[in-house]
């Protein structure tokens, strides 16, 4: 129950920035609860897979891949472009934390000098967002490239 109660919170949370930044993207009023709802949705499949053991980059790619097919199923029956739903949708899920440790970590090496441990966290926290991003950008892309391909993969 705790499991359910806390993945309903992060859902709730998650549907505000993606809501937020839908409206900062001009986005139509009749689509703006889709896009808290996809952000919603997005946010906590990634949080489920997460609690059930895959790592954060894992669980955004096959979050944003989620996304990704929910939108252009979304944009075919509400007649819209797919990324009207799904770009504002993943928002929620960009690595703040961990650019902002890789940020410090920088600003204490300049300010400090170079430790072992600094070096470390600004390497680590540093390829974990841009690895974060990337699984957001590959995976959101993914899905037109599959369910738009006319010609045969071969």
């Amino acid at each position: 129950m705790n499991l359910l109660l806390a993945l309903l919170e992060d859902m709730v949370l998650a549907a505000v920035p993606a809501l937020g930044f839908a409206m900062v993207f001009n986005v139509p009023a009749k689509a703006l609860r889709y896009c808290a709802l996809l952000g919603a949705i997005g946010h906590g499949s990634r949080t489920l897979m997460i609690h059930y053991g895959l790592n954060i980059e894992w669980a955004t790619l096959l979050s944003s891949i989620l996304i990704g097919v929910i939108g252009i199923h979304w944009s075919r029956w509400l007649l819209a472009h797919p990324k009207v739903f799904t770009v504002a949708a993943v928002i929620p899920m960009f690595p703040g934390i961990s650019a902002y440790s890789a940020m410090v970590a920088a600003v204490q090496i300049s300010h400090l000098g170079y430790s072992e441990a600094l070096m470390s966290t600004l390497v680590t926290q540093f390829l974990k967002a841009g690895f974060i991003v990337g699984a957001l950008s590959i995976g959101l892309s993914l899905p037109g490239l599959w369910l738009y391909r006319k010609r045969p993969g071969v």
